[in-house]
């Protein structure tokens, strides 16, 4: 894993120097410790920086940014291809020549052979920049499912891109501004929906995009993969539940296995959890021993931890097992990093935890982890998924035979309602929503949205579900016929855990030069499970059904069935002491404030509610302060 940027100059006065991407380069030093490199192409319109942090051939034919055998071809490149061996076979034997044993070799060589299609037989997570100097052309690509950010910007006279957005904004050309329309999106969905960022002028890859940026400047783009896949879906049709779970094993089995490619130590973030529990048992089958486990708790909170589960496994499977506690305090000191780290605001407070387990391993020397992300998204683990979808199916049809003005005096009646108690705000959206013909579903995390968002922003804002319609529509072009547990699943593939879930472990884990690797990403088990019937994940009101049958091939019963806890964070209790207090404080005095955006005085409503223990609004709360201290160091403070 690594931290990549490059500059591509369209005019003769745009910087390129190998000055300017050194600086660019070494601005993501965190993601690359272990070497650092430049390339500067011949009449330097073309320049590429790398830091690496070797985990595959850790010698220096390693090194990034690489060329092909004639260095008409060079990349630099972020992340793990898992099947570059097998590809390997292939290229060798239409003559490609290797000077190294990476998977970076493997893109060069079969980008030769099938130009930007080559992603299409790539197996892993990846984001990566090719320039084709016999084409003249610069071929940038992310992986499937998001699993790695790539950034750019389009400045006059050139185009710039980087592993983060630090990175890009080295570049004076880069001007940093607050995108406005990002801003209210953020605001319900707790992170910018791509391909637009918190930065104007500044975009990301959606997941599975591959763009080509050609010397004059132009720029085409697409998506070139769908969770939706014909073969997956012929495969499940007609099998039994049997056949269906012994295929579920063995693709969980595989994936599990081919992320443990590395020549470096490895381990798991632990819960106790059935998805985390999954892959230590599953890793504890390939004869690694002991795998290294490493688990999060908070100090007071001996109820909600899940020291006893984790240490179940552990024990269990014979780990070598490591733990850290944290306190409000420690959570407090931490926010600058997590703001300077995250590049754009991510509200999900869970990044406290995850940095922390980060720097565990990383102090035991581990390089690589696997963690849990996915499964409930693909299996519908969270008991609001099961709600939503029941909602869908016996609620929306009742509602809409109710005549619209009835309904929206409910719904704002009944915001109203929930904006005081703090409860309620799902059942709230089912109200709002039937009122104006919407689907209910906007994602698994969504803070302000309806009535209860249009009274904390001082303007009308832009209505954020245009988002969620546009992924609603795609699902339904791309599989007619699709069911509400996988339009819903797709919804969340495209937005909530490419860009948030996923980039909070991205972004926590590279701040501590540790490889976060997803398992239950592997895309053929996404297709699998998009595939699957609605009785295989939902059934009696409870989620992750078929999963939980496979899990107890292989876990104690305690484990598989234990009610699902998120990754447990206590900040509903700390914003209710001196930590909220100061947060408060700082949101007060914010530049962001100044910008007039929000009704302070309203939020301020949200925070005496939160503190008298009347409400819970953590969630709203965490996301006004995530993006108040963002806007003061990214937009406001100086250049770092």
């Amino acid at each position: 894993m690594c931290g990549v940027c490059g500059i591509l100059a369209t005019s003769d006065l745009f910087d390129a120097s190998p000055e300017r991407v050194d600086e660019m380069r070494d601005a993501v030093a965190h993601r690359g410790p272990d070497d650092a490199a430049t390339w500067v192409a011949p009449g330097g319109r073309v320049a590429f920086g790398h830091r690496r942090l070797s985990i595959v051939d850790l010698s220096p034919a390693g090194r990034n940014p690489m060329s092909n055998e004639d260095s008409s071809v060079w990349i630099t490149y972020n992340g793990e291809v898992y099947n570059h061996r097998e590809l390997r076979h292939e290229l060798e034997r239409k003559g490609h020549l290797y000077r190294s044993q990476t998977d970076t070799e493997t893109i060069l060589h079969l980008y030769e052979e099938e130009g930007p299609r080559c992603v299409e037989r790539l197996h892993g997570m990846f984001a990566f920049a090719i320039w084709d100097e016999r084409r003249r052309e610069l071929f940038l690509a992310r992986d499937r499912l998001g699993v790695k950010p790539l950034y750019f910007a389009r400045p006059d006279g050139g185009f710039v891109f980087a592993s983060e957005i630090k990175a890009l904004l080295r570049h004076p050309a880069v001007r940093r501004d607050l995108d406005e329309e990002s801003f209210f999106d953020y605001l319900t969905f707790a992170a910018p929906p791509a391909p637009r960022t918190m930065f104007a002028g500044i975009s990301k890859l959606r997941p599975a995009e591959r763009m080509t940026v050609r010397a004059d400047g132009s720029v085409s783009s697409e998506i070139w993969w769908s969770p939706f896949n014909s073969d997956a879906e012929a495969a499940v049709e007609g099998a039994g539940d049997a056949e269906l779970e012994a295929r579920l094993l063995e693709l969980l089995r595989e994936s599990i296995r081919k992320r443990m490619m590395a020549d470096v130590p490895f381990g798991v973030f632990l819960s106790g959890g059935v998805d985390s529990s999954l892959n230590v048992a599953l890793m504890s089958e390939l004869d690694v021993s002991p795998v290294r486990t490493f688990s999060v708790g908070f100090a007071g909170e001996d109820e909600t931890n899940e020291f006893v589960y984790a240490r179940t496994i552990a024990d269990r499977f014979g780990t070598d097992h490591h733990e850290v506690v944290l306190d409000a305090q420690e959570a407090l000191e931490s926010l600058p990093e997590l703001v300077h780290h995250q590049d754009e605001p991510i509200a999900d407070y869970t990044c406290i935890p995850m940095l922390a387990l980060a720097r565990l391993a990383r102090s035991t020397g581990t390089i690589v982890v696997q963690v849990g992300e996915g499964s409930d998204e693909l299996f519908h683990g969270y008991e609001h998924y099961v709600e939503h979808a029941r909602v869908d199916r016996a609620l929306r049809p009742r509602l809409q035979r109710i005549p619209k003005p009835l309904l929206r005096g409910a719904a704002t009646a009944a915001s109203r309602v929930s904006e005081r108690v703090g409860r309620g705000a799902t059942r709230l959206r089912y109200l709002e929503d039937a009122a104006a013909d919407r689907r209910a579903f906007w994602g698994g995390a969504v803070a302000f949205a309806g009535g209860l968002k249009q009274r904390v922003v001082a303007a009308p804002a832009p209505d954020a579900y245009r988002v969620v319609d546009s992924f609603w529509r795609e699902a339904e072009r791309e599989r007619p016929g699709a069911d509400t547990l996988q339009k819903m699943t797709y919804i969340e593939l495209k937005h909530r855990l490419a860009e948030l879930l996923l980039m909070r472990v991205d972004k926590m884990t590279m701040a501590a030069s540790v490889e976060a690797r997803v398992p239950f990403l592997d895309h053929r088990l996404v297709e699998f499970a998009l595939a699957l019937p609605p009785s295989a994940k939902v059934n009696g009101g409870q989620g992750k059904v078929m999963l939980k049958r496979v899990a107890a091939n292989v876990l104690p019963p305690e484990i598989v069935n234990r009610r699902k806890q998120g990754f447990y964070t206590p900040m509903a209790d700390w914003l209710r002491g001196d930590f909220g207090v100061r947060a408060r404080e700082e949101v007060r005095r914010s530049s962001l404030a100044e910008r007039g955006l929000l009704d302070y005085d309203r939020i301020d409503r949200l925070w005496d509610a939160h503190r008298r223990g009347t409400a819970n609004w953590a969630f709203q709360l965490w996301n006004v302060w995530n993006v108040s201290a963002w806007h003061d160091l990214w937009i406001a403070g100086s250049r770092r």
